[in-house]
């Protein structure tokens, strides 16, 4: 006995999909995009690969204008001299020291400021965000704020540092719009589970905003790297110096360490440029390497409108 089935056609070929082939105006977008971002990158790099090179050069050819990208007569004896001298690295732990205090007094108070303003059913809501916007564009001034901050005695203390700038308004804005893009339905479930508010911040909220806590200590640790005038300003003595505050004095050459002029005239052929430079890149260089390890988190923190899986 022979059956019979239903012979089944071949499949049809899937159409093409409209927009598959990239067109002509594309590629020439896709080529001056990358022309304008490689011009970028190029004029952003320029000036630190410039001052690494001239760091490791010889002081003839920076004055002679000789040194660009590579280095000219390399030497690294000026790395000693600056290694060697103790105020150098006793303003450096002091910048280490602030920059960890003051980032996460700045990161504590930004979140719980940025947390209560993303609740819409807050009273008073409106006047806090007011007053925090206010700040943006005015301020007391310089003298009432030297005479506050040597008023409530934090003058030549670490809270000189820390205290005046622990809310950046625009980080707080930041963090006030993520809170606001998280569920609403995550909370009200916490809350029928019994957490309180701040159970619900510290298990729920937090967890959630690890990308944007550390894109905002990045931003505040950065800023606080590179802050020089509040010490100038409040701290006296150079052994409460952050190193930034070193560096300001041999650009300025104002020199406030002790033994910086004794490291000039250790080796004449050791100058200012060299010296310069070689600060430049010690300061700069912790930065640069703690980056690369929050980098992700940063590109993922400013997105705040993209779909969160």
């Amino acid at each position: 006995m022979v059956t019979t089935g239903t012979r089944q056609a071949p499949p049809r070929p899937r159409p093409r999909p409209r927009g598959s082939r990239v067109s002509r105006g594309y590629r020439v977008f896709q080529a001056v995009n990358a022309v304008i971002l490689t011009g970028v990158v190029v004029v952003t790099l320029y000036p630190f690969v410039n001052i690494v090179a001239r760091s490791l050069s010889d002081e003839a050819y920076i004055i002679a204008g000789q040194v660009s990208l590579v280095p000219r007569g390399f030497n690294l004896e000026t790395y000693r001299l600056v290694m060697s001298d103790s105020m150098f690295w006793t303003n450096y732990r002091n910048t280490v020291v602030y920059t960890v205090v003051a980032t996460v007094i700045a990161i504590v108070l930004t979140t719980c400021y940025a947390y209560v303003l993303s609740k819409k059913h807050l009273r008073g809501r409106s006047a806090l965000v007011g007053i925090a916007v206010f700040t943006m564009f005015f301020s007391g001034g310089l003298i009432p704020n030297y005479v506050l901050v040597t008023s409530l005695g934090m003058k030549n203390t670490i809270w000189a540092i820390a205290v005046p700038n622990a809310i950046n308004v625009f980080n707080l804005l930041v963090m006030k719009a993520f809170f606001e893009s998280l569920p609403v339905e995550l909370e009200e479930a916490a809350a029928v589970d019994g957490l309180n508010t701040y159970g619900i911040l510290l298990r729920i909220v937090l967890p959630l905003s690890k990308a944007v806590a550390a894109t905002m200590v990045l931003f505040y640790a950065v800023s606080f790297w590179n802050s020089w005038f509040a010490a100038f300003l409040y701290l006296d003595q150079q052994d409460l110096w952050p190193v930034t505050v070193y560096l300001r004095n041999l650009i300025a050459g104002a020199t406030g360490a002790e033994n910086v002029g004794a490291i000039a005239e250790a080796d004449e052929v050791q100058a200012e440029a060299t010296l310069k430079a070689v600060t430049i890149v010690l300061t700069t260089l912790p930065i640069l390497l703690v980056y690369p390890f929050v980098q992700r988190y940063f590109v993922s923190g400013v997105m705040l409108g993209a779909v969160k899986g």
